[in-house]
């Protein structure tokens, strides 16, 4: 009852969030030409491309040079982290990505250790496969995928997946919580044994361009990009408005919030408190300086973040 009453000012809230007139090469800079040119390379040693996004921004930041590069090969697109996203308009996005020409779409939850729907991704290869030629690997008996995305989707976690599921083993990929872990085509990996199927992980390309600053927003939002390139604080809010759009206020309880809020700065207060995240600073007085207590509204920033990409906010869909 207290959190229905104090809903009374939501429709108050922001509809729209200013950017400030913020620069997106400025902010998302970066031309990732050596991962793609070691894919082009590597190309006719493959059957089947399988690009892997976040679920829960499944049109946006999709890198389109992906599509004109590796586009010659059957295709299919696997939508991770569905754990974390609210997936009851999935219909809708099947809907949308079959008229944007995407016919092959799995939804994952990568670090699950039984997954059922890892085990339909075999079948579906070999099928998409035998529809087309294979011209020079025609004589060939296994099979090579080429895993591909955009940064911190779950590349290495689906091949991780893909052994646990298939094979009985562990981990041939690392793991990492932010951009940038795998840094160069590796090796083939072998993720099946009957068939023999091997799979190439590739670094995280984005595209070169960013369409919009809101779409590059949520791409850092979901980890895409190193946080520092744009900022805690302005992912925070960014954050805290999506939230609130979609009426998700889960954070109000975690935080102990009286209320649900609009303004970032009220919340991250209240989260370094709860938090116990201060800093110490030295303050000039007439009477010479003093250090004074204040909160770390940066460690707050990046808590209210990290919770989000941990699913303990609520599921939560982006696009």
């Amino acid at each position: 009852m207290k959190l229905f009453q104090s809903l009374r000012h939501v429709d108050k809230f922001r509809s729209v969030f200013d950017f400030g007139g913020r620069d997106v090469a400025h902010w998302f800079p970066g031309h990732m030409a050596k991962g793609l040119k070691q894919m082009r390379a590597s190309l006719k040693k493959v059957d089947c491309i399988i690009e892997i996004h976040d679920a829960r921004i499944p049109f946006s930041g999709r890198n389109p040079v992906f599509q004109e590069t590796l586009d010659i090969k059957p295709h299919v697109l696997i939508l991770n982290k569905m754990d974390l996203t609210d997936l009851s308009n999935k219909q809708r996005i099947l809907k949308k990505l079959e008229k944007d020409g995407v016919q092959n779409v799995l939804f994952t939850d990568c670090l699950k250790q039984r997954d059922d729907n890892i085990k339909k991704l075999v079948p579906m290869v070999l099928e998409i496969v035998g529809m087309a030629p294979r011209f020079n690997r025609d004589e060939n008996t296994n099979y090579c995928l080429m895993v591909i995305g955009v940064p911190n989707v779950g590349k290495s976690s689906l091949i991780n997946s893909l052994r646990r599921t298939n094979l009985k083993k562990g981990r041939a990929s690392r793991v990492g919580g932010e951009p940038g872990i795998t840094k160069a085509v590796l090796t083939k990996i072998q993720v099946c044994e009957r068939p023999i199927m091997y799979l190439l992980d590739t670094p995280g390309v984005l595209p070169p361009k960013i369409e919009s600053v809101e779409t590059g927003m949520k791409l850092a939002l979901c980890g895409t990009i190193l946080d520092h390139l744009v900022g805690e604080d302005v992912i925070a809010d960014y954050l805290l408005y999506s939230l609130n759009r979609q009426e998700k206020f889960s954070y109000v309880e975690k935080y102990d919030l009286q209320e649900p809020s609009d303004d970032i700065q009220h919340v991250l207060k209240r989260i370094a408190v709860k938090l116990r995240k201060t800093q110490r600073v030295k303050a000039i007085t007439g009477v010479g300086n003093i250090t004074v207590t204040i909160p770390n509204y940066t460690a707050a920033a990046y808590d209210f973040i990290r919770a989000f990409r941990k699913g303990q906010l609520g599921q939560v869909m982006l696009d």
